[in-house]
């Protein structure tokens, strides 16, 4: 199975509709959404082409490749309107004798870690910034924002298959990779 994850899309068309084609090209079969769908937050300026009804009816169209976790800027009215599940504060996927746990970064992150087993991998988004970081006891990734990166990086998304993370911009161009 082929995994796209990709955070942060904070209401911009245009920027959603780049990682719509990403899907798309990648021939992923679930899209994992780590939080910040369609509000782009009160610390940030708008992102490129703000329209969040425009972002709703991009992810509703894809409602059965969804798999969420709520974000900061996520909220029960965002739920009203999106026809997947975005409420959960985290999730679990299990793979290669691995726990990936699925959180936006806001609550549980590098500074305060989750309970997480020796090989563990904490999958979070929220601070707009890609990173692969081994800790002594597990790994922490986080895709970037697709709409507003931070820290001079690129519009990007992870894809993994077969035991591999990539870290790749908008293009499809990958940048960083990670085995387990």
């Amino acid at each position: 199975m082929k995994l796209l994850i990709a955070s942060d899309i904070h209401g911009s068309a245009y920027y959603c509709r780049e990682l719509m084609g990403a899907y798309e090209r990648e021939e992923a079969d679930r899209l994992v959404l780590l939080g910040d769908l369609l509000y782009h937050g009160p610390r940030n300026d708008l992102p490129r082409d703000y329209a969040p009804k425009e972002v709703l009816s991009m992810l509703n169209a894809r409602k059965g490749e969804i798999l969420c976790v709520r974000g900061n800027c996520d909220t029960e009215v965002d739920q009203m309107v999106l026809q997947f599940p975005i409420l959960a504060d985290y999730g679990f996927l299990y793979e290669r004798g691995r726990m990936i746990f699925l959180t936006h970064g806001h609550v549980f992150n590098e500074k305060n870690p989750p309970m997480l087993s020796d090989g563990d991998i904490l999958l979070h988004g929220h601070t707009h910034v890609p990173v692969c970081r081994e800790h002594g006891t597990y790994v922490c990734m986080n895709p970037g924002s697709v709409s507003i990166p931070k820290e001079e990086s690129a519009h990007g998304y992870m894809t993994y298959t077969d035991g591999r993370f990539q870290w790749k911009d908008l293009g499809g161009t990958a940048w960083m990779e990670y085995k387990l």
